[in-house]
């Protein structure tokens, strides 16, 4: 029997426009999947949106903030907000006292740096204060409660501070007078500043500010690094504080530690390695936590999903049109 030419071209056209129909729901379905994929893969790449700390540094004796310079230029081009604040040196409880309330004026998480008698201060002003999410001691002092700094100096030999500490009296207007320690400016190179050259370190005795007898006479009223995650620079050739001290004082405290080869300011002759272990102070807490990554494994298994899926349902399709080619009758 002959075809009839009508009927012949509309049952041509119909198994295209179905296979066309099926391939184009299961592209339909493949894409949602894969949209939902994609979506999860964007959300596993979203970051908390965290400011950086504002990092405080605090100078030590025989000092002043300007001994940071360095230091404070790295950070800023980090793009970190960076205040060194003057040290009163007036001893340990005033000066602590001090840096507390000047922490108060600031706002968000706080890392707290101290250089040689800094750290003792820095130990006590962080005490209590919940903004504070990481110390920094640099050749430092880091007393435990009850501890005074020159009994805790001298629990070590390698300190040459002593015989290099020249003491000028002075007249308090409303207290007690009282005696200033400074550096004998012949002595301040060896004893301070080493692996500077003698002319930086000239200019560094001659600027140098005094600190008062009695704070190595005081006794810690706070150890904040008992409570506050810690790290700790330790100079192998310092003569001010004994390497053997840092030492001591950073197992003792579990602060992350790194050694370099410097004088007692390492923060003036070797800048990038403080720099260096203040980031990574700023960092190694709760500043930046990343959620998991583009690539992880959970994209890739909805991503394979989808594409299961996808495969899935075109598969299923071409089965559907064998099937009924082989169910429709010849002509």
């Amino acid at each position: 029997m002959a075809v009839s030419p009508v009927l012949a071209p509309r049952h041509r056209r119909i198994r295209p426009a179905r296979s066309r129909r099926g391939r184009a729901i299961a592209a339909a379905l493949t894409a949602t999947v894969l949209t939902g994929a994609a979506g999860s893969a964007a959300a596993d790449t979203d970051t908390t949106v965290v400011t950086k700390p504002t990092v405080v540094l605090v100078h030590g004796a025989f000092a002043d903030a300007s001994s940071w310079n360095a230091v404070v230029e790295r950070l800023q081009r980090d793009g970190y907000s960076v205040v060194a604040p003057a040290n009163p040196l007036r001893g340990l409880a005033g000066d602590s006292a001090y840096i507390a309330g000047f922490l108060k004026s600031i706002k968000g998480p706080i890392v707290l740096v101290g250089h040689s008698y800094g750290g003792a201060v820095i130990s006590t002003a962080a005490a209590g204060n919940s903004q504070v999410k990481s110390l920094v001691f640099v050749n430092a002092f880091m007393p435990d409660k009850g501890e005074a700094l020159g009994a805790l100096g001298d629990r070590f030999p390698g300190s040459e501070l002593a015989a290099a500490l020249k003491p000028v009296p002075f007249r308090n207007a409303d207290g007690p007078d009282g005696t200033d320690l400074y550096l004998q400016a012949a002595k301040f190179h060896q004893a301070f500043a080493a692996d500077l050259p003698a002319a930086v370190s000239a200019v560094m005795a001659a600027a140098q500010r005094p600190i008062a007898a009695s704070a190595f006479m005081e006794k810690a009223a706070e150890a904040a690094w008992k409570t506050i995650p810690s790290w700790a620079l330790v100079s192998t050739r310092d003569k001010a504080i004994s390497p053997a001290l840092e030492r001591f004082e950073a197992r003792r405290a579990h602060a992350q530690t790194v050694e370099v080869d410097a004088s007692h300011v390492a923060l003036v002759s070797h800048p990038d390695a403080v720099t260096d272990l203040i980031r990574r102070a700023a960092t190694g807490g709760s500043y930046a936590q990343p959620a998991l990554a583009g690539t992880g494994l959970n994209t890739l298994v909805l991503a394979g999903l989808g594409v299961l899926a996808g495969g899935t349902v075109l598969t299923g399709c071409g089965l559907f049109g064998a099937a009924r080619k082989r169910r429709e009758p010849r002509r």
